[in-house]
């Protein structure tokens, strides 16, 4: 059966980590269409987290349309995502290089940071070569104008002063009386 795993110290979100995992795990052909997820029950059990947070990832997974949650049986899985199954000639070659890695004293972090360079350096050469298309911009850029600040203004008009105005009229003597 299929397991998670919570690092409390990557700094990513518990239910992201719960849908990261299952994507991974679908990839991989680890878990397959018509397989059944863990129950939000048997996840908090395994990993100490509120079941609320499993049943979000779940639901993230279910609008991707990935898993399908059906009442009374549970959440399965409806469609997959993989092209690299982990009996692949592939993942063994990369186990080896990950335990030269490790032999070499790079630390966890090190070598993930080393594989996503050459993948990035891999994948955008190979986006490159390939593609003729006109590169996109950014977005939507804006026209020159003023620009803003952080202040609010205020339409031009008289001076406003602390002290309290009173209306015109005739004056009051001490007594309170007409002059």
């Amino acid at each position: 059966m299929f397991a998670y795993r919570i690092d409390r110290r990557s700094g990513v979100a518990t239910y992201v980590q719960l849908v990261q995992q299952t994507k991974q795990a679908l990839r991989l052909g680890l878990l397959e269409p018509g397989d059944k997820l863990p129950t939000a029950r048997e996840v908090v059990e395994a990993t100490a987290i509120n079941p609320n947070t499993v049943l979000k990832a779940y639901r993230e997974l279910e609008r991707e349309g990935l898993v399908e949650a059906r009442r009374g049986l549970g959440t399965f899985v409806t469609r997959s995502l993989g092209a690299a199954p982990a009996d692949s000639p592939l993942h063994g070659e990369l186990s080896r290089w990950a335990e030269r890695a490790r032999a070499a004293g790079l630390e966890r972090d090190d070598v993930a940071a080393l594989f996503t360079a050459v993948l990035e350096e891999q994948f955008t050469q190979q986006s490159t070569d390939r593609s003729t298309r006109p590169k996109r911009t950014a977005g939507p850029t804006r026209a020159a104008g003023p620009k803003r600040t952080t202040e609010p203004t205020r339409a031009a008009g008289p001076k406003r002063t602390t002290e309290p105005t009173r209306a015109a009229g005739p004056k009051r003597t001490a007594k309170g009386d007409p002059a």
